[in-house]
């Protein structure tokens, strides 16, 4: 178990958080960090993620609000369940 964190979480009202380690492997039982109050919780990661990529905090279904820094980011495409990449392939981002 890892005492470094590889998954930053801005705020308690986000439903993703941000890899930032290199390699991920699914399996992980990552260490992860809520940046705005220095919290912490574990959750495996069922993936492999690169980093800078998301994984999912909870089981979200499709047309759901995606939630990062707070924030509406963007809508599932698709189910995405605990643990799992969330990237391009099942996230509609605000911004494209």
């Amino acid at each position: 178990m890892s005492n470094i964190p590889q998954l930053l979480v801005h705020d308690q009202k986000d439903n993703v958080g941000v890899v930032v380690v290199e390699d991920l492997k699914a399996g992980t039982d990552m260490l992860c960090v809520v940046t705005h109050d220095n919290s912490s919780f574990r959750l495996t990661c069922n993936d492999d993620v690169p980093i800078g990529h998301k994984v999912a905090l909870s089981d979200v279904a499709a047309g759901d609000v995606a939630v990062k820094y707070g924030e509406d980011i963007g809508r599932f495409k698709t189910d995405v369940k605990k643990g799992h990449h969330v990237h391009v392939h099942n996230l509609k981002t605000n911004r494209w």
